[in-house]
Formats: structure tokens, C-alpha cells, sequence
């Protein structure tokens, strides 16, 4: 596995606070559930990766991102390749377009002040990116 990059310090006060660029209507949400905010982290990141040219090639690309306390991305790394270096790359860049995410619930933070997701994109064939 790919190592990802160093954790980002927390606030000193230990608060999280939502990263810049955050979508206003993520801030409000108070708190979130872990379901709700993992489903919400997967489709933003599959939504960021659009569409696939007529001609482009599908395929199912598993990455593994690694958010930190303040909704940062901190890194992103693909765990299984779909055969295309052209789809693994653009299942990487939507996980950094699609950052930085609400803060995650504190159920989900390691003692570190990070949680990491691993799940599939699939990309169809002349259609969108599908978790």
C-alpha cells in the first residue's frame, strides 16, 4: 500500500473545525451521522469524477483516502487498479476535487485525529463514475 502523507495537526483548543472550502450546507449540518457523512464523503468523490468520454474505457477503481479532523483530505491511494492508469488517475483526482469534506464524527477519528475510507468507484462506459 501506498503510504499517505503526514498527519496535519489538530487546533490547539482540540475543536474540529471544517477546512476552507468547506460547502456552506455541510458546515451547518451539526452532526452527522458516521453512515450519513461516510455516504456523503463517497458521493462527492464519485460525483467529482464526472463523466467518461465516448471511447474511454470502464472499469472499477478501489482507493482508500485518508481525511483528517478538520475534513482536509490528507491522502488518497488506489488499493486496486482497474487495469487503466488513465481510470486510477482520475478516481484520485476526484478524491482531491471533491475536498475538503465536513469534519468527520469523532466515532470515526483514530486517537490520531484521522479517519480512512476504502471503497470502490466504478466507472461506466460513456457514463458517470458510481459508487
Amino acid at each position: 500500500m501506498i503510504v499517505l502523507a503526514a498527519l496535519i495537526g489538530a487546533p490547539s483548543d482540540g475543536e474540529a473545525r471544517p477546512a476552507a472550502g468547506v460547502p456552506e450546507r455541510e458546515r451547518r449540518t451539526e452532526k452527522l451521522t458516521p453512515n450519513r457523512w461516510v455516504a456523503m464523503v463517497v458521493t462527492r468523490i464519485t460525483q467529482a469524477g464526472g463523466t467518461t468520454a465516448a471511447g474511454d474505457p470502464g472499469g472499477t477503481v478501489t482507493i482508500r483516502v485518508r481525511i483528517g479532523i478538520d475534513g482536509t483530505l490528507e491522502g488518497a491511494a488506489v488499493e486496486e487498479s482497474s487495469g487503466s492508469p488513465a481510470l486510477d488517475g482520475r478516481a484520485l483526482e476526484a478524491a482531491k476535487a471533491a475536498a475538503p469534506f465536513a469534519p468527520p464524527p469523532e466515532k470515526l477519528l483514530t486517537l490520531e485525529g484521522f479517519t480512512e475510507l476504502s471503497f470502490s468507484v466504478e466507472f461506466a462506459r460513456s457514463g458517470t463514475a458510481r459508487p
